[in-house]
């Protein structure tokens, strides 16, 4: 039966893209943003608003990993269970990762603070075992480490000491089209330069400032962004749109594209929350 709280609010998010046809995966963000996933009578209530098979609706929500029809935890921890991480134990590390949260492979922990699923292939063969936990790899993985794994990941792994981490390190950029610096010494974040970019998403459109620190997610922008959500980024100068052909290997959302100053790229994905990002020092090919 459909809850009173789904039948008031989803008409109000569909509402918010005019019921368009083509703001079908926007519609499903900003309802997953909601309810952390996709509920089956929402579903309904969007084929019935906006005249869309629910078939087709289903089709694009089991398309896309980001999507979930059932809630998910907090946190969502991925085992790889592909042919070079089986070999090397990776069903010893899922069964592991069962034991220490108490749920099988595709559950949810009853505080639902985990979510936990074994995957097929996370493209990182030769570091296998693979485990990732929001967005972060854990490479060569053993039994032992599943506890520690697991309470990094309840600390938070976005947490970083920007001082003290190595792997954290500040790059200057500027927009691929025009050449002109993206960078805002007037703003800090993290204690350096931010990089300046303009956003939409949905009825949206402000300003976004994003750490320069290779390795830090933290951002300040005009707007709260909904978790899920696909932003688009344009340069504050030439109002060209960030935006390269391909997409982000873990989400599959378009990925933005800056100009590391000295030589280089810098790509981040345009979906917030999701953690993959690439720095290529060998060349710009755009």
């Amino acid at each position: 039966m459909e809850s009173d709280v789904i039948i008031d609010t989803i008409p109000r998010i569909l509402e918010k893209h005019d019921g368009s046809r083509g703001g079908l995966i926007s519609m499903l963000q900003d309802i997953q943003a909601k309810y952390g996933y996709l509920p089956v009578d929402a579903l309904k209530i969007m084929a019935e608003r906006t005249g869309r098979s629910l078939v087709d609706i289903y089709g694009v929500a089991t398309f896309y990993k980001s999507f979930s029809l059932t809630p998910r935890g907090r946190h969502l921890a991925s085992v790889c269970l592909g042919t070079a991480c089986h070999v090397r134990g990776a069903p010893f590390i899922a069964e592991e990762f069962e034991r220490q949260l108490g749920v099988s492979a595709g559950g949810t922990t009853s505080d639902k603070e985990f979510t936990l699923e074994t995957v097929n292939c996370l493209g990182a063969c030769a570091l296998g075992p693979i485990v990732v936990i929001d967005g972060h790899y854990f490479s060569n993985v053993k039994t032992v480490k599943v506890k520690q794994i697991l309470k990094k990941a309840r600390a938070g792994l976005d947490k970083v000491e920007v001082k003290a981490d190595k792997r954290i390190f500040p790059v200057e950029v500027s927009c691929p089209h025009c050449n002109h610096s993206l960078m805002d010494p007037s703003h800090l974040v993290d204690g350096y330069p931010s990089i300046r970019v303009t956003v939409s998403f949905g009825r949206k459109h402000g300003w976004l400032r994003l750490s320069s620190l290779y390795g830090s997610y933290n951002i300040e922008s005009e707007y709260e962004i909904p978790m899920d959500t696909i932003v688009h980024n344009f340069c504050p100068h030439c109002h060209a749109e960030l935006v390269r052909a391909s997409s982000c290997p873990e989400c599959g959302a378009p990925m933005v594209p800056m100009i590391v100053r000295g030589g280089g790229m810098v790509e981040i994905c345009s979906r917030r929350g999701c953690k993959s990002h690439r720095l290529d020092l060998n060349g710009v090919n755009f």
